[in-house]
């Protein structure tokens, strides 16, 4: 009766939020799972689960990762049970699942449960009911306030997977390669094999992963393809990244394609972390029995539109909006690579008005991880300081040594466009997080409009 109790708060609580969103203010994800299983805050174990049960989680990737599984699994049949709003704790989870649930039967109505994992909630979510498989894009630095350090991130992940749990890992960060030591289960591995781009030398100040994890003895990279991803070798216990299950190879970002162990496969956005996510993807998908053709259909011919970078326009100039994730030097790093690699002149609008959507203290001085300095570059024209903390991010680029005169303080956040129209040039991008990046969507539509 209990179980009963649960899913039908949990549907009567999300028909609420949905009827009454524009009073609440709420999207219905996380609120209904709250108060559903306070009834019975077991119930995720009590629950018939459908035959794969399959995670995606990491420091960064992860959504665009387990959108791309869901596209190409839908469009194989499959019933997809996934939180495509990216709310992805514990109650954001129950609420997902007990709304998918028949009440009676206790049964799941899905063929695949899908979900995009906060590293440090995976046990919480799933205590008893083992995930069949799960993929693990990266551990870096991220969020330092509430996650610690990558190791913190490693040992709970670890801890809450058994040998039943299929690992599909990236086996070039090794700090995700020490699975291949501690799991008792099955592993698949993926990797990138050497890019142009490729460094001997990292390009970022922020290493995570400078020493062998097994005996202390620094590693030696073959060469790093950003932060302490890479191909790796501990020259004294032979810890190492290793042949791979999946090696993603023949990148071209212009053309948007690369092979996956000869296999052609294209690309939804020409960014070199795309690749990531497409290997992550074809990898998992590969590992529950999904044939190369039908992987490469959904891939290839039925594109998904990258759920980050969107474009959009203001005049005759491009707006690309990059969502860097606050607290991550290694997101921020991936998004000023790419902004650089693009030709012409350049126009940045960076800030944010919260520094995390979790937790009220804002510490930030992960700012101070960034390496802001690689915008020293003649192309980039001008930089735009929004958000709350504009100062902030002015007082680093200052200190990164980028010229006053390209540094442009905005406190009229309803100004922005007007001002970029006549104060900058060239392409504009947009590097802020989830906040800024609803209000400055709102402002391009309104101004589209007009």
């Amino acid at each position: 009766m209990k179980n009963f109790i649960c899913i039908i708060v949990n549907r009567l609580i999300s028909f609420a939020c949905f009827l009454f969103k524009n009073v609440f203010k709420k999207d219905g994800s996380v609120t209904p799972g709250y108060y559903a299983t306070k009834f019975n805050k077991n119930i995720l174990n009590e629950l018939i689960y459908p035959k794969y049960i399959i995670g995606v989680t990491g420091s960064s990737g992860k959504g665009s990762t387990t959108s791309l599984i869901a596209h190409v699994l839908e469009g194989n049949g499959y019933n997809v049970l996934w939180n495509k709003n990216g709310s992805n704790l514990y109650n954001a989870a129950a609420t997902l699942i007990l709304n998918k649930t028949n009440p009676f039967t206790k049964r799941i109505k899905a063929d695949v449960l899908l979900l995009e994992l906060d590293e440090s909630f995976i046990k919480n979510i799933f205590n008893k009911v083992k995930l069949t498989h799960l993929v693990v894009t990266n551990i870096t630095r991220d969020q330092p306030a509430r996650n610690g350090n990558p190791d913190i991130i490693f040992n709970k992940i670890a801890s809450a997977i058994d040998s039943n749990t299929h690992l599909v890992i990236n086996a070039d960060d090794p700090i995700v390669a020490r699975f291949k030591i501690l799991h008792k289960g099955k592993i698949t591995t993926y990797g990138i094999a050497k890019y142009k781009t490729d460094t001997k030398v990292p390009l970022s100040n922020t290493v995570d992963a400078a020493y062998c994890p097994v005996c202390e003895t620094k590693l030696k990279y073959n060469f790093y393809h950003y932060g302490h991803l890479g191909d790796f070798t501990c020259p004294k216990c032979k810890f190492s990244r290793n042949k791979l299950d999946f090696q993603a190879k023949d990148i071209d970002l212009e053309k948007q394609f690369m092979t996956i162990n000869r296999n052609i496969v294209h690309l939804n956005k020409n960014v070199f972390f795309c690749c990531y996510y497409t290997l992550a993807t074809f990898a998992l998908l590969k590992t529950i029995g999904i044939s190369t053709k039908d992987i490469q259909e959904y891939l290839n011919n039925q594109v998904l539109e990258p759920k980050r970078m969107k474009e959009y326009r203001l005049k005759s100039r491009k707006v690309e909006m990059i969502e860097s994730k606050n607290e991550n030097a290694l997101s921020y790093l991936q998004t000023i690579n790419y902004i650089k690699a693009e030709k012409g002149k350049k126009t940045i609008i960076m800030g944010f008005d919260n520094v995390s959507r979790r937790y009220n203290y804002n510490d930030i001085s992960w700012l101070y991880d960034v390496d802001f300095e690689l915008l020293n570059d003649n192309s980039i024209d001008k930089i735009f300081c929004i958000g709350r903390f504009r100062y902030d991010v002015y007082n680093r680029l200052k200190y990164a040594g980028i010229k006053e005169e390209k540094l442009i303080l905005v406190d009229n956040l309803n100004n922005i466009l007007n001002i970029v129209k006549n104060k900058s040039k060239g392409s504009i991008y947009t590097m802020v997080c989830f906040d800024m990046t609803a209000v400055l969507k709102k402002l391009l539509n309104e101004g589209v409009k007009k």
